[in-house]
């Protein structure tokens, strides 16, 4: 089994490693959004270890011999030969570390906003995009068996985000009439909660402009669903 770091030296290269990639993979997730291509953790630490290869070896290329003389040097007199610099080691960090890792990602985020819609980044699912653009309204959702489920959709309500499967939390259910219509707000009403995984068609309606979250019924069309042949 191999052995693990045990010397200051030893303890610097694994830091210097990994830790550049673990900054640019984390601003970037941050920055762009999530995606569906990195949900899983193991391609995540692959895509940081890579960043880190190649952050390492620009940084070789442009100060090899002064960050290895500073490596021996720590080396050789372990912590005190970084008390007896740490403003040098400490700013070393802060860019080796920090700034460089940033800025690469900052402007790989940039460069892709430019070629592609940045909303395609920053939004992985229709579902996201759907609930990020919407504000107070109706929804209904027909359920698989067929039967039609709704309510309003307001300050107090909630839709799941990526990558948390798509479900939804009304603050006030309504009774549904068969084609999808609305009848009233269900009596004492504090909520209902629907998962998409259980639906088949999801609608938004936009209320009247002077609506209350009660409007009467007859402000709210029927739903048209237009059934493919089968």
């Amino acid at each position: 089994m191999g052995q693990s770091p045990s010397t200051p030296l030893q303890i610097a290269m694994l830091v210097l490693f990994v830790l550049p990639g673990v900054t640019y993979q984390f601003l970037r997730e941050r920055w762009r959004g999530p995606v569906p291509g990195e949900r899983d953790l193991g391609e995540r630490v692959l895509r940081a270890v890579a960043a880190s290869v190649v952050l390492d070896t620009l940084y070789l290329v442009a100060a090899g011999p002064r960050l290895v003389r500073f490596a021996r040097h720590a080396g050789a007199g372990g912590g005190e030969a970084v008390a007896q610099q740490p403003r040098t080691a400490g700013l070393l960090a802060l860019v080796l570390f920090i700034v460089v890792p940033g800025v690469a990602a900052g402007g790989v985020t940039w460069w892709q906003r430019r070629r592609r819609p940045a909303r395609y980044r920053s939004t992985p699912t229709a579902w996201d995009h759907l609930f990020r653009r919407s504000g107070p309204c109706f929804v209904r959702m027909r359920l698989r068996d067929g039967a039609w489920v709704g309510g309003w959709y307001g300050g107090r309500s909630y839709a799941t985000s990526y990558p948390q499967a798509p479900e939804i939390y009304l603050e006030t259910a309504w009774l549904m009439k068969p084609d999808g219509g609305f009848v009233r707000p269900v009596r004492d009403s504090a909520g209902i909660h629907i998962r998409a995984a259980d639906t088949d068609v999801l609608e938004l309606l936009a209320p009247p402009s002077t609506a209350p979250p009660d409007p009467p019924a007859a402000t709210l069309p029927a739903a048209r669903v237009t059934e493919e042949p089968g």
